[in-house]
């Protein structure tokens, strides 16, 4: 790209897709009242409590699962401070709430499992266990594209964890409960009962670190803002899903969507141990096609319907190693064809893995390329 017209270019597309876990009709359960950041367990002076591990085993009362479940069903509120954050009165305030839990609980910490939507952004972050108990909680890992957060607390404020079921055993029709705190912790421990509507849906979402399609568990169980990390269970008292989103329009009751157990499970373990979800990272920053205006695409043949342009190469990365250039237009990897930004991700994540390389065809002034990328790690922008 050359002179003034690159800049213009990149003024208009900006450097790639970024939003909140939003999609049309289809929001995320976090009660807001107004880059996340490592925030320190704090020392408060509370009692000790004796650790316990939910049964699994079935019950003879939904009451009495639903009593033990809901002491590893935490409130989790996000503070952050308004304005300028170097001013000398500034003060973090809250700025949302919604919910997690607790999945584990070892020699010195509990680990807590919530969606990466709850404390984004946050400077502070704060869980309310059973009883009112208040803790500071440290993030340890989060992830904007599963919707994936992991906090830790002490472990003397913990009594309870809770285990995950095999979420690719569920059928449509299976009971489920869901436990946590719509509308704040005013109504924290909400119990709300419903079944399993479909096993799999995929959602297109927009999420702060680019769009991205979610497979999620639909359910009719109760789920509003402030459910957000909450936990679905099944009838055995083992956590199923991970609360995460709703769609929310006029005259739709009852669709609420839940991230399988089997992933959260999977992703858990990654964000614990490096803080972060590695993936092939190519190093650049993409528009849709249809955003570009047409005096940087009128050199495209008639035969390309579909691809994504280059707007930005970060220096050192796996494009820039590649020889890609700002205004080249993506339109396949390996041979498969990338339509838009969504694709490429799912491809790149889903197909590849770090140190693969990879074969992306381009177009360059309007002359069709080939180009070897080998993939490093780390997160698409």
């Amino acid at each position: 790209m050359e002179g003034k017209a690159a800049k213009k270019l990149l003024s208009i597309v900006g450097s790639g897709v970024v939003g909140s876990m939003l999609t049309l009709g289809v929001v995320a359960n976090t009660d807001w009242l107004g880059s996340p950041k490592e925030v320190e367990s704090a020392n408060i002076d509370t009692p000790t409590y004796e650790v316990e591990k939910v049964s699994t085993a079935p019950t003879d009362s939904l009451a009495d699962m639903v009593e033990q479940s809901s002491k590893a069903i935490v409130g989790v509120v996000n503070y952050q401070t308004p304005g300028n954050r170097f001013a000398e009165a500034a003060t973090e305030q809250m700025a949302g709430t919604g919910s997690g839990v607790i999945y584990k609980i070892d020699d010195k910490y509990a680990y807590i499992v919530t969606n990466n939507h709850v404390i984004e952004g946050a400077q502070k972050i704060e869980v309310t266990l059973d009883k009112g108990v208040k803790a500071s909680a440290k993030l340890l890992g989060t992830d904007a594209l599963t919707d994936i957060a992991v906090l830790q607390i002490d472990k003397k404020f913990a009594t309870t964890a809770v285990t995950f079921g095999d979420s690719s055993l569920l059928r449509a029709g299976d009971s489920v409960i869901a436990i946590g705190n719509p509308l704040g912790l005013d109504f924290s421990g909400t119990v709300t009962k419903g079944i399993v509507s479909s096993v799999s849906r995929t959602l297109d979402v927009n999420t702060s670190a680019g769009t991205w399609q979610t497979e999620v568990i639909q359910t009719d169980a109760a789920i509003n803002s402030g459910n957000s990390g909450g936990a679905l269970f099944n009838t055995a008292g083992e956590v199923i899903g991970i609360n995460s989103l709703k769609v929310a329009q006029s005259g739709v009751e009852g669709i609420g969507f839940a991230i399988p157990s089997n992933e959260v499970k999977t992703l858990v373990e990654q964000l614990t141990e490096k803080g972060q979800i590695e993936r092939p990272y190519l190093g650049v920053s993409l528009a849709e096609l249809a955003e570009i205006p047409y005096m940087y695409v009128k050199d495209l043949p008639e035969a390309v319907k579909g691809g994504v342009m280059v707007t930005g190469i970060e220096p050192n990365s796996a494009a820039d190693q590649a020889g890609l250039k700002e205004q080249d237009v993506i339109t396949e990897i390996n041979g498969e064809s990338i339509d838009n930004s969504m694709e490429l991700r799912k491809y790149l994540y889903s197909k590849l893995q770090i140190g693969n390389k990879a074969n992306i065809t381009i177009y360059r002034n309007g002359e069709k390329q080939q180009v070897s990328v080998k993939f490093s790690g780390g997160q698409m922008k």
